[in-house]
This record gives structure tokens, sequence and C-alpha cells, in this order.
């Protein structure tokens, strides 16, 4: 007898859990919403769902705007060159050893 498979839902946190786990207000969190910096899912009633990783995402927004005085652009902008390069440091443990190894090595 096979039973039907159920649908698994991928873990999620809302807006309030997002904020109480970065120490931050929910309106700071929703404002990173709006200016693109933090990646969120709105459901069918208008409510914010987020990935488990939002909340280090918010404290690594708020400690670049605050300790390095950077706006909210240059805090995209630097966020996407870490992504960049931990995929590259990834990239780089990849790569198997001879004549592929990168020349920096």
């Amino acid at each position: 007898m096979s039973s039907p498979l159920l649908p698994v839902l991928p873990p999620r946190l809302d807006l309030e859990m997002v904020a109480a786990a970065s120490r931050v207000h929910p309106e700071l969190v929703r404002r990173f919403v709006e200016l693109g910096l933090l990646p969120a899912r709105q459901d069918g009633s208008g409510r914010l769902w987020f990935t488990p990783a939002a909340p280090e995402l918010v404290r690594r927004i708020v400690r670049l705007h605050a300790d390095l005085s950077l706006n909210y652009a240059a805090v995209a902008l630097v966020i996407d060159l870490l992504a960049r390069i931990d995929a590259l440091e990834t990239r780089r443990w990849v790569i198997p050893s001879g004549r592929e190894t990168p020349p920096w090595r």
C-alpha cells in the first residue's frame, strides 16, 4: 500500500522572527526588502517569508552600514562582491590538481 507523498515546505521565517533573530525592528527588515537588500517571498495575504539565512544577512547589512558608514547602495555592492568571492573560493577547491591548477597556488 502506498501513501501519497506530502509536499515538503522549505523552512521559512516570518518578518517578526527575522527581526527578533537579528535584533532589529521589523520595519528595518521591511525596508531592507523594499531596497532589494534582503530577498523575501510574499504570500497571498501580503505576509513576508524569509529563508533561514535571512537573520545573518540582516546583521551583515546593519554591520556594514554602521561600522563602515556605507550607504545601502554600497552595502548591496559589498554583499554581492562577498558572494562572488565565496563562489570563487569554492571553485578553487573544486579544481583538480595538475595542469588546471590556477597560477596563484
